[in-house]
């Protein structure tokens, strides 16, 4: 509520969006420092007996009443500022994979959503240029309606140049790799489809793990069908690490890049 000749500042962290709670217009997005927005205008005070004092009528007792302000009720999102976002079911390696190229330490453990919320990470290159990657919480079928830790981490990857989608290729999750990535694939379309249409990177994940090659081959051919760039990983063994973040880096510091 705007109060009557005052001004209130409220400071908030860069990243956040303003959304009109009433109608869930987007109000502004603060992407920037220093960014700065009048959300609602104080009332205009009334005059009060000190202005009414004169040489003929020194103890004035009049007053005018003041006019409210405008009231609005918001509701402020921060959405994380990374480069990269690692998508992917859970214990596809996210957490593993953050940990191996950057200094963060998320919890590991061979249990689905592990992590329960998103970590960042700063990458480091060897000619001193660094990236931001966040490892997104695992999604699920149905994430975009709220099933398993539903959408409230999806927004976060909104603003992120390039999604690097990690799919297990090991025979260890039960599940066919090729299906896991169409499943993600939807819930961000469900979600977002501009989020589904970020430039993308399909890695199979713990190839050390992999003793059926038919799996890594049929994910490999959907990446071609997809005109997706498709790396091998694992980060028990560091086997592609380095050419994944090479590619990470191409693609998210070259002058074209251009966070959304």
């Amino acid at each position: 509520t705007g109060a009557a000749g005052n001004s209130i500042e409220i400071e908030v962290p860069v990243g956040t969006v303003v959304y009109d709670e009433a109608t869930g217009e987007r109000v502004v997005d603060l992407a920037e420092p220093g960014q700065r927005l009048l959300v609602a205008r104080g009332g205009r005070g009334g005059r009060g007996n000190a202005r009414f004092v004169s040489a003929t009528h020194q103890v004035p007792t009049e007053h005018e009443p003041g006019r409210p302000g405008e009231e609005k009720r918001l509701r402020l999102e921060l959405k994380l500022l990374a480069d990269v976002g690692l998508v992917g079911f859970p214990n596809a390696g996210k957490s593993t994979l953050i940990s191996r190229i950057s200094a963060a330490r998320p919890k590991i453990a061979d249990y689905p959503f592990t992590t329960l919320e998103p970590n960042l990470g700063v990458v480091s290159l060897a000619d001193f240029r660094s990236f931001v990657v966040a490892d997104i919480p695992g999604l699920i079928e149905g994430a975009h309606l709220g099933a398993g830790l539903g959408i409230q981490f999806l927004r976060h990857i909104e603003r992120t140049r390039l999604l690097v989608h990690l799919v297990d290729v090991s025979e260890a999750s039960g599940r066919d790799p090729v299906h896991d990535f169409e499943t993600v694939m939807s819930e961000l379309a469900s979600f977002s489809e501009e989020l589904a249409r970020k430039p993308m990177l399909l890695v199979a994940t713990k190839m050390d793990l992999a003793p059926d090659p038919s799996r890594v081959a049929a994910l490999r051919n959907l990446a071609g069908e997809r005109g997706l760039p498709f790396l091998e990983i694992s980060s028990a063994t560091g086997l592609g690490i380095d050419a994944l973040k090479f590619a990470m880096a191409s693609r998210v510091l070259s002058p074209d890049s251009v966070r959304k």
